[in-house]
C-alpha cells in the first residue's frame, strides 16, 4: 500500500556510503583481498565464536561508512584460495527497525559477497529460521551454518539436516564452533557455492493471494530496472510494504532508475488497487508479510526437528523463574555484585602492593642512573618523579582490580547472566522513559565509561541512545574504584573490627545502588526535558545457559580489556604527571601553582564538604581518575612529585591531620560518583556523536548533579551538627 505520494529523487551511488563500501571491501587491498564471504546470524548463536575460529589471527575491525556499527573482517585460506570473511552484526531481521538490521541487510543486497553464511541455533532453530528465509529471498548464494550442536545434543535435540537443506533448497552444516567441529565441511560447501559449483534452488515464502497478484504485477517492469543487480521480487515486497528506508538505498545503488521510471510510477498505482482490496495501509501488509515468515519458519521447523526430551529446557526455565523473578531477581543481582566487589577488593591489595614495590624499585634505579649520568634535576623531576612515577602509580592501582574483575564480568557474561540483568531492569529503565538495553551499558561502564559509551551503540533509538551515553558515567569505572574503596575501607570499614573487607565491600555496593538510582532519576529528566519521547520497544533474548570457556575468558578479558584499558590510561596519564610535576614545582611569591590553585578553590570545596586540594585533584584527575589520591597526598605533604602511600592506615592518618571528618569522606565518595567523566569517556563520546553540544552535555549533567547533591548532603549535615550542639 504506498501512501508516500510521488517517489522521491535519491542519492547517487557515489555520494553514499557504497562508494567507500567498494573502496573498503572490493579493491585488491593488500591485506583485505580475497573472496567475499559474508557471515551473518542471531546475536547468540555463537556467530563470533565461528568467525575466530575460522579466521584465527587474522582479523582486523573497523566502522561500517557512515554508521557506528563495527564490522570484523578477517582471511583465511581454502582450496588454495584466499577467502575474505566479513563478520555482520547479529540481528533478528534484515526490515531495517535497527541500524545492525541496515547494515546487514545492505551489505547482502549490495556488497554482493561471493556466499553468505548464515548462522542458526540447533537449540532454537525456529526462531533462527526466520532470519534465514529473509536471507533466501535476497540471494542464493547461501550456505546455513546450524551451530551449537553440543548445546543441542546435551539437550537431546535432532535435526534432519538433509531435510531441511531439501526444503531450503540450499547447503545446511552442523557445526560445533567451539571445538571446531564440522568447520571443513562447512568451509567446502561455503567455497562451492562461492565457485558456483552448487547451483541452489531457494526457498521463496509464497505469500497470500493479494500480495502474490501485486508483486507478480510488478515484477516485469522491475526485472527491466534491476537486470540482474538485485531480486526483482524482493525489490517489489519492498515497494508493496512501503520500506521508504531500503527503497532509498536500493535507489541509490541502482544510480536512481527506481524513481526516475514513470512507467515503474503507473503500475504502482495499479498494484495499489490490487492491495486495497485487502488492506488498508502499509501497516497491514507488513504485518502480513512478517506472519508469512514466521508460519513458514515453524512449519519447517516442525518437519525437521526433533526432541527425545520434550523438557529439555527445563532446567534453564527453573533458574531464570529464580534469577529473574520480581521476588529474587535484583537481590540475587546485588549479591552477585556485591560479591564480585568483594573478591575484587580483598584481592587486589597484595598484588598491588607488589607491582607498586616493583615499579617504584625502576624509578630508584632510574633516579641512581639521572645522578651517574649527571642528567639535570629538572629533567630527572619532570621524567622520572612527574612521568614514570604517575604512570606506575596507575598501572599498580589499576592492574590488580582489573585482573580480577574484569574475568568476573566476562564470567557472568558467558555464562549468559548479563541478558537477565537488563530483564531485571527493563522495567526500571521504562519507567524512567529510557531503553532496557541501557542496564547492559550500565554494567559495561563498572570497567570502563568509555567501553559503556561505544555499547551503547546496541540501543536503536537515537535519543534513548543519548540518554545511555550522557548517563553512562554516573556508574563508576575502574579508574574510580580506587578512591571508593580506599575511603569506605578508611572511614566506613575502619570503624569495624571486623569484616572489613566485607562491610567495604557493602560500602561500595551501596554507592552502585546509589549511582543506579541517579541513573533512572537523571533519565527521566532528561526524557522529560531535552530529550523528549516515548520509550521504544526491544525483543530481548535470554540465551540459554552454557558452561564457561575459562581459557577463553581470561584471555579475552585480559587482552581485550585489562590490558586495552590500562595502556590507554597509561598514555593518557603520563602526560598529566608532567602537569602535575610543573604545577608542585613552579613557584609564584614563594606559594607553588599546586598550593595557590588549591587555596584558590578552598571556599568552594568548603561548601561541597570537601576542600580545594580535593577539588583541584579532580580537575587534575579529568585525563585519569586513578591519580585522585596521589594528587591530594602530594598536596597535603607539600611534595613536589605524587606519593605513594604504603598502606591505608598511613593514609588515614594524613587525610585526618589535614581536617578530614567522615563528611568529608562521603562526599568526596559523592562527588567521585557524579562529576565530569574522563577525558578518553569524553573523546569516546564525541567519536560517538559527533557533537560538541551532547559531549559538553554529557560533561555538564554529571558535575552538576555532583555539585547539587554533595551541596545539599554538606550543608544538611552541617545544619543537623548545628541543632544538636544548641
Amino acid at each position: 500500500m504506498l501512501d508516500r505520494g510521488e517517489l522521491p529523487m535519491g542519492l547517487t551511488g557515489q555520494s553514499t556510503w557504497l562508494g567507500a563500501l567498494k573502496n573498503e571491501y572490493s579493491m585488491n587491498d593488500a591485506v583485505l583481498d580475497g573472496v567475499v564471504i559474508a557471515l551473518a546470524g542471531n546475536p547468540n548463536t555463537g556467530k563470533s565464536t565461528l568467525f575466530n575460529s575460522i579466521t584465527g589471527l587474522n582479523q582486523h575491525t573497523g566502522n561500517w561508512p557512515g554508521k557506528t556499527v563495527t564490522l570484523a573482517y578477517g582471511n583465511y585460506y581454502y582450496a588454495d584460495n584466499k577467502f575474505l570473511l566479513v563478520d555482520l552484526p547479529g540481528t533478528y531481521s534484515l526490515l531495517s527497525n535497527s541500524v545492525e538490521e541496515e547494515v546487514a541487510r545492505d551489505y547482502i543486497c549490495f556488497a554482493k559477497p561471493k556466499a553468505c553464511i548464515v548462522v542458526a541455533d540447533a537449540t532454537c532453530l525456529e526462531r533462527n529460521l526466520n532470519l534465514v528465509l529473509q536471507v533466501l529471498e535476497i540471494t542464493d548464494k547461501v550456505v546455513v551454518c546450524v551451530n551449537l550442536m553440543d548445546e543441542a545434543d546435551r539437550k537431546k535435540i535432532n535435526i534432519d539436516f538433509e531435510k531441511l537443506s531439501a526444503i531450503l533448497g540450499v547447503p545446511v552444516v552442523g557445526t560445533n564452533a567451539r571445538d571446531g567441529k564440522g568447520i571443513d565441511e562447512l568451509m567446502q560447501f561455503v567455497y562451492k557455492v562461492a565457485d558456483n559449483q552448487i547451483q541452489a534452488m531457494p526457498l521463496k515464502i509464497k505469500y497470500d493471494e493479494v500480495i502474490e497478484e501485486a508483486v507478480e504485477h510488478l515484477r516485469p517492469y522491475l526485472q527491466n530496472i534491476v537486470k540482474d543487480e538485485l531480486d526483482s521480487r524482493w525489490v517489489a515486497l519492498r515497494l508493496i510494504e512501503g520500506e521508504w528506508e531500503t527503497l532509498d538505498t536500493i535507489n541509490s545503488f541502482l544510480k536512481s532508475r527506481l524513481y526516475k521510471n514513470d512507467d515503474l510510477k503507473q503500475e504502482l498505482k495499479k498494484a495499489n488497487e490490487i492491495l486495497q482490496a485487502k488492506y488498508h495501509g502499509t501497516d497491514e501488509i507488513r504485518d502480513a508479510i512478517v506472519s508469512s515468515i514466521v508460519r513458514k519458519a515453524e512449519e519447517i521447523s516442525k518437519m525437521v526437528v526433533s526432541f527425545e526430551n520434550k523438557r529439555y529446557n527445563e532446567m534453564d526455565r527453573k533458574i531464570d523463574d529464580i534469577l529473574t523473578s520480581k521476588t529474587f531477581g535484583i537481590p540475587i543481582m546485588l549479591a552477585l555484585l556485591g560479591f564480585v566487589f568483594w573478591l575484587t577488593i580483598s584481592g587486589a591489595n597484595y598484588p598491588s602492593e607488589i607491582i607498586a614495590k616493583v615499579l617504584f624499585r625502576i624509578e630508584d634505579i632510574l633516579t641512581d642512573y639521572c645522578f651517574r649520568w649527571g642528567v639535570p634535576e629538572w629533567i630527572h623531576g619532570a621524567l622520572v618523579l612527574g612521568v614514570y612515577r604517575t604512570s606506575a602509580w596507575v598501572v599498580s592501582v589499576m592492574l590488580p582490580p582489573m585482573a580480577i574483575f574484569f574475568p568476573l564480568f566476562t564470567l557472568l557474561e558467558d555464562l549468559g547472566y548479563l541478558p537477565r540483568v537488563a530483564f531485571n531492569l527493563d522495567n526500571f529503565f521504562k519507567k524512567a522513559c529510557a531503553h532496557g538495553k541501557q542496564a547492559l551499558t550500565m554494567c559495561m561502564g563498572f570497567g570502563c565509561n568509555a567501553a559503556g559509551i561505544i555499547g551503547c551503540r546496541i540501543i536503536d533509538s537515537p535519543r534513548e541512545r543519548l540518554i545511555a551515553i550522557i548517563t553512562n558515567n554516573f556508574v563508576p569505572c575502574n579508574g574510580r574504584f580506587p578512591t571508593l574503596i580506599a575511603l569506605s575501607s578508611i572511614f566506613i570499614a575502619g570503624s569495624f573490627r571486623k569484616f572489613q573487607t566485607v562491610i567495604a565491600a557493602l560500602a561500595l555496593l551501596g554507592t552502585i545502588i546509589i549511582g543506579v538510582l541517579i541513573t533512572l532519576a537523571v533519565s527521566r529528566i532528561l526524557s522529560a526535558t531535552i530529550l523528549k519521547g516515548i520509550p521504544s520497544t526491544f525483543t530481548l533474548e535470554l540465551p540459554p545457559y552454557r558452561k564457561p570457556r575459562v581459557g577463553k575468558i581470561l584471555i579475552r578479558s585480559l587482552l581485550d580489556r585489562t590490558l586495552f584499558v590500562l595502556a590507554r590510561a597509561v598514555i593518557v596519564a603520563a602526560p598529566t604527571g608532567l602537569i602535575i610535576w610543573l604545577m608542585a614545582n613552579t613557584t609564584v611569591e614563594n606559594l607553588s601553582i599546586l598550593k595557590w590553585s588549591g587555596k584558590t578553590l578552598e571556599p568552594i570545596g568548603h561548601l561541597l564538604g570537601m576542600d580545594g586540594y580535593i577539588l583541584l585533584a579532580f580537575i587534575l584527575g579529568f585525563p585519569a581518575n586513578e591519580i585522585v589520591i596521589p594528587i591530594i597526598a602530594m598536596s597535603y605533604m607539600a611534595t613536589g612529585s605524587l606519593i605513594e602511600i604504603e598502606t591505608l592506615s598511613a593514609l588515614k592518618e594524613l587525610l585526618i591531620d589535614n581536617g578530614w571528618t567522615y563528611l568529608t569522606a562521603v562526599c568526596t565518595m559523592l562527588f567521585s560518583l557524579n562529576h565530569f567523566p574522563c577525558g578518553t569517556t569524553l573523546l569516546t563520546i564525541y567519536k560517538e556523536t559527533q557533537s560538541l553540544k551532547w559531549t559538553a552535555i554529557s560533561f555538564l549533567v554529571p558535575t552538576i548533579t555532583g555539585i547539587i547533591i554533595c551541596f545539599i548532603v554538606a550543608q544538611t549535615i552541617r545544619c543537623c551538627q548545628i541543632m544538636m550542639l544548641l
